[in-house]
């Protein structure tokens, strides 16, 4: 799912705790606004690492999935060590798919939305929160300038400078939402913005029935 999985395993412990710091506390209230679109039963946990998510996905039958084992060995979900571009499930199995903060990392969009499109239900929903860069040239310049001295920072003090460093690059890494998620296999439903300057997005795509 990422070519980074080196970067991952040598931060799982401190990943979490990590994220609120940077968020500010807001990385759950993120996850939150994302779930809501959710249905109910079967959701795959797309990138799911330590579990972060699974506070907040109430009842649902949830299923995670990380290439890096060290993160998945702190998550208390039924787990899978595999990667996003190619999906160890049948077609049709899942009512949603979630993920959170992993599409900047994935080695391929293309390939993984083409296994999300596969294993989800007619109807069923992905739903996306990331991480880039705001709208607009001066915010993105000034998000990124702050991300250039803040995260390299904060990476010295957690002991993990080059991962924190990968983090400040991987902003740039994708087109933004509203261009990203168009003309793919699932069709767009809705974009939002989030956290400062709008760096955080949410996405929700539907996968149409065969008569749609």
């Amino acid at each position: 799912m990422n070519g980074q999985g080196d970067v991952f395993s040598g931060i799982a412990k401190r990943y979490d705790l990590l994220n609120t710091v940077l968020s500010m506390g807001r990385e759950q209230a993120w996850r939150r606004s994302g779930v809501r679109y959710l249905p109910r039963g079967r959701i795959l946990d797309l990138g799911a690492g330590t579990g972060a998510a699974m506070p907040v996905m109430g009842d649902r039958d949830v299923v995670a999935i990380d290439p890096v084992p060290e993160m998945l060995a702190l998550n208390t979900a039924m787990k899978v060590v595999a990667v996003g571009e190619a999906l160890p499930f049948r077609d049709a199995t899942f009512d949603g798919v979630f993920s959170a903060y992993v599409f900047r990392n994935l080695r391929s969009v293309d390939e993984t939305l083409s296994e999300v499109e596969r294993v989800l239900k007619p109807d069923g929903k992905l739903v996306v929160v990331g991480l880039g860069r705001p709208r607009g040239r001066l915010s993105a310049a000034v998000h990124r300038a702050g991300t250039a001295a803040v995260l390299p920072l904060v990476g010295i003090m957690a002991g993990s400078r080059d991962e924190y460093s990968y983090l400040h690059h991987s902003l740039d890494k994708l087109p933004p939402p509203e261009e990203l998620f168009v003309g793919r296999p699932l069709q767009l439903e809705t974009v939002w913005r989030m956290g400062l300057l709008g760096f955080v997005y949410g996405a929700v795509l539907r996968k149409l029935p065969a008569n749609g």
